[in-house]
Order: structure tokens, then sequence, then C-alpha cells
């Protein structure tokens, strides 16, 4: 199975860098990974389309020419198009506002449009595209094929697995409940879709014929080494390399991964208004009540993004979303070469030695 996703993604080893989007990804990440004969992959969630097409051909300039690399857009949920902001969702976040001096935005922004941001993507033509959040439409599917790109979904249920591989796509993520990052679910509610990666695998290698990717928890060579002893054909690792030096993670993001506070994490939606796995920190806490109240993605996002960049500027972990899967206390600060070489080494002869 590892060499039937090796082959068809042109790769020499079956890891998947995780794509960071909101500025986490790099090209230098990316560049680092796929050089190194895994496959880099940057978050573009957030771009408009020419800020999309000038990234990939920053990538295919900083890529080695026979090396591919992929790009991940999120399918949007049909409702989100017609959010917008109430009063009280300013008012809210008013106290934070005036805590880290910036204004309350005044109005709101919505995001890039997924089908203009996926035409530049396909004109780009990056050799691998991967999605998450649903499936995209038929007409992309046959697009990408006719222009010979790799295609990749992402689900956190078996249903979801199945509707990936029905969609055309070549290859499957099954992303566990223990991923950092934003929860993909798009068949059901977050709450009915939290399977753990080593109960997820399995499955989803039973009820589909495309390779499988595991996803979630993953963090060295014993849970590469798991993974594929439960059929996956590789896997996708996000929190180990957030934490390399390549990565677009700020420093405080850094070294939280890799400090002690790394080993809890919880599922929240009081940065971006969709469920997502970070470290606890003192804006969790003092929200949690709040919860149930934010508005729903994207509106949460744009309200957050002023306080996000202002903690980041002045390097405050109390106020930024600190992702992190359930195995970030595994995370090593490293460069990505360094790290991908630790996940593909042969151990055999230090568990021999046990």
């Amino acid at each position: 199975m590892s060499a039937r996703l090796t082959e068809l993604l042109g790769i020499d080893v079956p890891i998947i860098q995780g794509p960071f989007g909101g500025g986490l990804s790099s090209v230098a990440l990316v560049a680092a990974v796929s050089g190194a004969g895994g496959l880099g992959s940057f978050g573009a969630h957030h771009l408009d389309p020419d800020a999309i097409t000038a990234l990939v051909a920053d990538l295919k300039s900083a890529v080695p020419r026979d090396r591919p690399f992929n790009v991940n857009l999120w399918v949007p949920h049909p409702y989100e198009a017609g959010l917008r902001p109430a009063p009280a969702d300013f008012e809210r976040l008013r106290p934070l506002y005036e805590r880290l001096g910036v204004s309350a935005p005044t109005s709101y922004t919505t995001p890039p449009v997924f089908d203009d941001q996926m035409d530049a993507l396909l004109a780009a033509q990056p050799p691998v595209i991967s999605f998450v959040m649903g499936v995209p439409s038929a007409d992309v599917v046959t697009e990408a094929r006719r222009r010979g790109i790799v295609t990749i979904g992402t689900a956190t249920t078996v249903d979801e697995a199945v509707a990936v591989e029905a969609a055309g796509l070549d290859v499957v993520v099954a992303s566990g409940s223990d991923a950092g990052g934003h929860r993909g679910a798009f068949l059901r509610p977050v709450a009915e879709s939290l399977v753990g990666t080593f109960s997820l695998v399995p499955q989803v290698v039973d009820a589909v014929r495309i390779p499988v990717v595991a996803a979630g928890g993953i963090a060295d060579r014993r849970g590469v080494t798991a993974a594929l002893a439960l059929g996956a054909a590789g896997v996708q690792i996000g929190t180990g390399f957030l934490a390399t030096t390549q990565s677009g993670a700020s420093p405080i993001h850094k070294a939280a991964l890799t400090g002690p506070d790394a080993r809890i994490t919880v599922l929240t939606r009081l940065f971006s208004g969709r469920h997502a796995r970070a470290i606890i920190n003192p804006l969790i806490r003092e929200l949690a009540a709040e919860e149930a109240n934010v508005p729903e993605y994207p509106v949460h996002n744009a309200l957050m993004q002023p306080l996000r960049r202002a903690a980041a500027a002045h390097n405050d972990s109390r106020y930024v979303n600190l992702w992190a899967g359930q195995s970030a206390s595994l995370s090593r600060s490293v460069t990505a070469q360094e790290y991908l070489a630790t996940l593909v080494a042969d151990d055999s002869n230090r568990f021999e030695s046990i």
C-alpha cells in the first residue's frame, strides 16, 4: 500500500506534511519536506485567487523540480455565505479588544470565494491539491484529473471516507480526533465525528479502495509503524512539522508545542467558530462559558483576527490559537529534514535491545 501511495504522489517516503492555514505554512517548510522525499503541503484557504497564483509560482521555484508539493483548500459549507455578525458578537469581544489595545472591527469582510480560489489553483497546476471540510464538485475533480493533478480528500468518519472515494478523489486522509487544528467533519456534527485515529484507520481501510493516509496523534516513528500496521498507505503529520524551524508558527507557538503545557489540548470554537484542537491557554478558560454562543465560522474567525494578530505581535501566548494535536509533547525543535529522517529511520536495533 505504501508503494502505491508513493508512486501515485511521486514521493520517496509515505510521509505527508499536514497543511497549515492562517500563516502557519511556509514555502521553506514545503520545500524542505518535499526536497527530503516527503510531500510538503501549504494551507491556502485564507488566500485570494491572486495570492494563490503567486504562491504556486513561489512553490514551483523553491521545491526541487522533480519533487511534488500539495496546496490545500477548505470546501465551504453551504450556509456560510449568508452569515453576518450580530451586534452582540462585537460586544462579546469588546473587553478583549480594549485589553489588547486594538480597535474593534467596524465591518465584516467576507472570506475569498471558494470557486474563485479553485479556478486560480487549477490554472496554476500544483502537482497535488488536497481538501478538508467537504468534497469538491465533480467538475473540479474532472478538471484536476485532466490537468494531471492528484487529489486528496479528508475524512473524519468512515462515511466521509466513502464520500471522498465516491467523489472520485485519488487519496483519502483518515483524520482522527487526536489531530491538532480544525476538525473537518462535514456529514455529521463534530460531536458525532470524534473517532480516534487508530480506531478510524482500519475501518476506513476496509471501506474504501483508494489509498488511506492516517492522520492525528502521529508524531514519531512508533506512530508511523502503528499506522502502517493498521493498513494505512502512509501518514500525514501536522503538529510535529509545525514545531520545526522552517514552519511559519510564531516563536511562542513553537515554545508551547515543546513545553509541558502541550500535554493538555482541548477542542474549542473560541478562536474561529469551528471546532479546533489547541493547547489550553487563558483565553480558552476566560471565554469557556461562551463556547456555545460564539457565531459560526467564518464570522467569528474574522472578529478574532485583530486579537490574534495583536497578541502574536506582543508574543503574548494568552490570547493566540496554539493549535496542537494530542501527541504534541513529542514535538522537537529541529529542522524539517531532521524530523523527517527520524520518522523513516530503522528502529529495529533499538527495539531488539529492549
